[in-house]
C-alpha cells in the first residue's frame, strides 16, 4: 500500500501516520527525510520484504517530489508504483498546502493508492476530546487545561503528550498533574495582565511583566501581543458602535468568538481615543526597541506606569 498525506495541519498528518502505523512494531517502521536522505534509498527499502514481519511501513517526509517543479526522482516512483510491493506500506508525507495534480506521478499514485489532503484548522477542544478520550478528568480540569496552554493545537497536543507520557498506565488525571507537568503560556497571562491594565491594576501589571521577564518572555513579543489584543478591542468597540451583532464582528475580525467576546467586554473601559493612542504607543515602543533607543526591559515598564 501506498499513501500520500498533504497538508498544513501538523497534527492531523501525524494523526494519520499514527492510524497507518497501528499493529506495526516499531523495528519494521524506518523513517525518512528527503530533503537530505536519497530517494533511492527509499525506493531500495520499500522494494525489499520484511524478515520479521508480514509488514513493514516506510515513512518518508518532504516528498516535495510531488509538488510543483522539476524533480529527477519521479521516474524511480513511477517504477515503484507500477510494482507495489505487497508487504510495504510507504507513506510520502507533503507539509504544504498544495501537491501539483498535473504531474503523472501525482495522477499514478491516486490510482494506485491512497492521496490524503489534510488542511483543515484543528481546534484546541477537538485535540483534547480526541487525546484524552481514555482518560478520567474532570471539566473543570480541562478548562484548567486550556487556560493554562497556548490556543496553538501542536502546542496543546505536546502538552497533552507530556501528561500521558508521565501518567503511563494511570488513567486518572488530576489539577496538580496539570500545573505540574505543562508549561503555562504567555498567551493565557497576557488576558490577565491587559485586564490589571484595563482596571488601572499598575502594581500587579508591573508584577507580571517582571514575571514574564523571569520566564524569558521577550519584551517585544509582550508588546506585539499587547498591541493586538488593544487593536482587536478598538476594533470590536468601533463595529458595536455602528450597530454590528457580537457574531458578524466574529466574521468581520475571523477570530474566535470568546476573543470578540472578551474585547467587547474589556473595550467598555475605554473610549476609542484612548485605545488608538495605545496602539500609538506601542508601535513607538516596537521601533524604538528595534531601532536602539529604548531599552528593551525597560520601555513596556515605562508604558505601564503612565496608564
Amino acid at each position: 500500500m501506498v499513501y500520500l498525506l498533504y497538508g498544513l495541519s501538523n497534527y492531523l498528518i501525524d494523526n494519520q501516520i499514527k492510524k497507518i502505523s497501528k499493529g506495526i512494531d516499531n523495528l519494521n517502521i524506518s523513517h525518512y527525510n528527503l530533503d537530505i536522505d536519497d530517494f533511492s534509498l527509499v525506493i531500495d527499502d520499500a522494494e525489499t520484504f520484511s524478515m520479521f514481519q508480514d509488514r513493514k511501513l516506510i515513512i518518508a517526509e518532504n516528498a516535495n517530489v510531488f509538488t510543483s517543479g522539476v524533480n529527477k526522482d519521479g521516474e524511480l516512483i513511477q517504477n515503484y508504483l507500477m510494482n507495489l510491493n505487497p508487504s510495504t506500506i510507504l507513506v510520502f508525507v507533503v507539509r504544504t498546502e498544495k501537491i501539483d495534480g498535473r504531474k503523472k506521478i501525482t495522477t499514478l499514485i491516486k490510482s494506485k493508492g491512497k492521496v490524503i489532503e489534510l488542511n483543515n484548522e484543528v481546534s484546541v477542544d477537538a485535540i483534547i476530546k480526541d487525546e484524552l478520550k481514555d482518560y478520567n478528568i474532570d471539566y473543570n480540569d480541562i478548562i484548567l487545561l486550556k487556560e493554562r496552554v497556548s490556543n496553538n493545537p501542536f502546542i496543546m497536543k505536546n502538552e497533552i503528550e507530556k501528561i500521558k507520557l508521565f501518567k503511563g498506565e494511570n488513567r486518572d488525571i488530576s489539577s496538580l498533574d496539570i500545573i505540574n507537568l505543562t508549561n503555562k503560556s504567555i498567551d493565557t497571562d497576557i488576558f490577565k495582565f491587559i485586564d490589571n491594565i484595563i482596571k488601572k491594576n499598575r502594581e500587579e501589571a508591573i508584577s507580571m511583566y517582571h514575571n514574564m521577564l523571569i520566564m524569558k518572555e521577550e519584551p517585544l513579543k509582550i508588546i506585539v501581543m499587547l498591541a493586538d489584543q488593544f487593536r482587536i478591542m478598538y476594533q470590536a468597540k468601533e463595529l458595536m458602535m455602528k450597530g454590528y451583532t457580537e457574531k458578524s464582528i466574529t466574521d468581520i475580525l475571523k477570530i474566535h468568538p470568546y476573543r470578540v467576546k472578551l474585547a467587547i467586554q474589556n473595550g467598555r473601559s475605554y473610549g476609542s481615543r484612548v485605545l488608538l493612542k495605545y496602539i500609538n504607543d506601542l508601535a513607538e515602543l516596537d521601533i524604538g526597541i528595534k531601532t536602539g533607543t529604548l531599552n528593551k526591559d525597560l520601555a513596556l515598564e515605562l508604558f505601564l506606569l503612565k496608564l
